[in-house]
């Protein structure tokens, strides 16, 4: 990998939406603000980017009424900005892209608060890639396992699923983040895709909805999401894991 081809662009900004509930964690607390190894999710995640040497602020969209995130010396850091999100994911990370001088950064980095395994590596040739081709991505993994659609009119009980079919995985990738994209080209494919009342389910899918290319890089699968209790133990054991 050409590493100089990081010149291209002279710091780099990222938007992490971090105003969800995470109800699938089973906790009082918003995922993010779960601690593992000393420090809450949203820190590890904000730590992981601001350490790359190419990123060189991050805007946080919070929940309105977030009355944990004032608490981190994160408040305090001077790299940190902070906007007001929405309900859905979509709406947070548009207002953050709102927030940014387009004078200043004209590429964006969107990451999940949520995902703080993320390599410097696979960030490195995300935003080499992007940078290189002038072309908008978004770091991914290939579906390796057998994949199953369940029947859409299942008339057992709720808990079960029933297969229709088995789905052919050739071409199937697994959507990670970040997701590097031009920001007038991002804002603007947001804007006319919430217009449109078409559903956006990552900043990719805005991209693809607008009619312009986006292009897959593989990342290692250290890259988790947390959304499950069970999976605090396993972002601990990669982080030590990276360390060493």
């Amino acid at each position: 990998m050409n590493i100089n081809l990081l010149s291209f662009e002279a710091s780099l900004i990222a938007v992490v939406p971090a105003a969800g509930i995470g109800k699938r964690m089973r906790s009082h607390y918003p995922k993010q603000y779960l601690t593992f190894l000393g420090k809450t999710v949203l820190e590890h995640t904000v730590e992981r980017l601001l350490s790359h040497p190419k990123i060189t602020r991050v805007i946080l969209a919070l929940g309105e009424n977030d009355e944990y995130f004032p608490s981190l010396a994160l408040a305090n850091n001077p790299y940190v900005s902070t906007v007001i999100g929405g309900k859905e994911r979509v709406d947070s990370v548009l207002a953050g892209l709102q927030y940014i001088n387009c004078s200043e950064f004209s590429w964006v980095l969107v990451h999940d608060a949520a995902r703080p395994c993320v390599s410097h590596q696979d960030i490195t040739q995300l935003i080499t890639r992007c940078l290189s081709t002038g072309v908008g991505g978004l770091l991914a993994t290939p579906v390796r396992d057998t994949m199953k659609r369940s029947h859409p009119e299942n008339t057992l009980n709720k808990a079960q699923n029933i297969v229709q079919c088995t789905e052919q995985r050739d071409g199937l990738w697994h959507a990670l983040t970040p997701q590097m994209y031009k920001i007038t080209e991002l804002k603007n494919a947001i804007e006319n895709a919430l217009t449109q009342q078409l559903a956006i389910t990552d900043e990719s899918s805005a991209i693809e909805l607008a009619g312009l290319p986006s292009q897959l890089v593989e990342a290692s699968s250290d890259n988790i999401k947390i959304t499950r209790p069970d999976d605090l133990a396993l972002a601990e054991f990669i982080l030590m894991k990276q360390k060493n």
